[in-house]
């Protein structure tokens, strides 16, 4: 697989990485650890050298990471992140310098590394100033504890102000065909700044695969089950734009999911998708989006499509959508 390049401070990944959430948070049931040990040694065979955690997660999840990457750990880049209260989204935020400090020793610990190669703040938190959060970071890169700093779903003024104290390597923002907002001002901010971009949900949670529909049915505690965007109604209207998708894909020999993902990368050379999965067969698609050739013509007529059914449903609840773009 081809590399990209995050940020101007040379950290270099795969142009695909993997999202590790689903295998222990927020998809329903956690896969089983050697399962979810060989799903990510499987991806690191087939090129991938990005793996994103969070404590957030549960505890589980570094873990899983850390013991799945240890035969090669000096060949792959671990993302990790700090944010919330004990490590519980339910809990509140907590972005205190102290607690960046916790989080980051206790995320060595269960990664079973000497360093974190990506520290992302998880979500904003209005009660610490952000150039505290980045001088903290700063300080545990001093340190050598960690290598890059981050931000997640910040909004512009934010992002500048973090990068004045500490520069980013990255954002990371769900952003897909499903979820544009950043292209209003968060690219544009990214491209003058030279900071990388990690889009989230790349797949729209799954429903660019096409393999969703109206009569889709969730696991108990999978959080589509309580976003709006995918209520029956919005489901439904939402299906018609994944079917013209998928017209595309069948002419460029691919999947809905491969041209979703190409069309990520097509945008900027400094774009790096982490879609997620539990499954081998779906990761060996995944990685086939990295090879599907989008053209300018492509991206037009995608355009326009994009542009003729506009997606339905709002992305968060509105309590959720409260922790984004601060």
């Amino acid at each position: 697989m081809q590399k990209r390049k995050l940020g101007t401070g040379g950290l270099e990944v795969s142009a695909l990485g993997l999202g590790c959430m689903g295998l222990t948070f927020g998809y329903g049931p956690a896969t089983e650890t050697t399962e979810a040990v060989s799903l990510i040694r499987a991806a690191f065979e087939r090129g991938v050298t990005f793996f994103d955690s969070a404590e957030a997660y549960g505890r589980a999840n570094e873990e899983v990471v850390g013991e799945a990457v240890a035969p090669f750990r000096d060949k792959v880049v671990i993302a990790t992140k700090f944010g919330f209260k004990d490590g519980d989204p339910q809990a509140g935020l907590d972005s205190r310098p102290e607690r960046i400090r916790q989080v980051a020793e206790a995320s060595l610990r269960r990664l079973k590394t000497d360093r974190i190669d990506i520290f992302y703040q998880h979500r904003v938190d209005p009660k610490v100033p952000i150039e505290d959060v980045a001088g903290a970071v700063k300080e545990l890169i001093q340190a050598g504890k960690v290598k890059h700093f981050g931000v997640s779903e910040a909004g512009v003024e934010t992002i500048r102000r973090a990068h004045a104290v500490q520069p980013l390597a990255a954002l990371q923002s769900e952003y897909s065909m499903f979820t544009r907002e950043p292209e209003t001002e968060i690219l544009p901010t990214l491209e003058e700044l030279g900071i990388g971009f990690v889009p989230f949900s790349p797949l729209g949670k799954g429903f660019l695969t096409g393999k969703i529909d109206e009569s889709t049915k969730f696991a108990s505690g999978d959080i589509r089950n309580t976003l709006p965007r995918f209520a029956d109604a919005a489901r439904q209207a939402n299906h018609n734009l994944v079917q013209l998708i998928a017209e595309i894909a069948k002419r460029k020999k691919a999947t809905p999911a491969q041209v979703a993902l190409a069309w990520l990368l097509a945008q900027k050379p400094w774009i790096v998708p982490i879609p997620g999965t539990t499954k081998l067969h779906r990761l060996e698609e995944n990685v086939g989006g990295a090879l599907v050739d989008i053209t300018a013509d492509d991206l037009r007529e995608i355009g326009e499509v994009l542009a003729k059914v506009p997606v339905q449903g709002a992305r968060y609840s509105e309590a959720m959508q409260k922790l984004v773009n601060r």
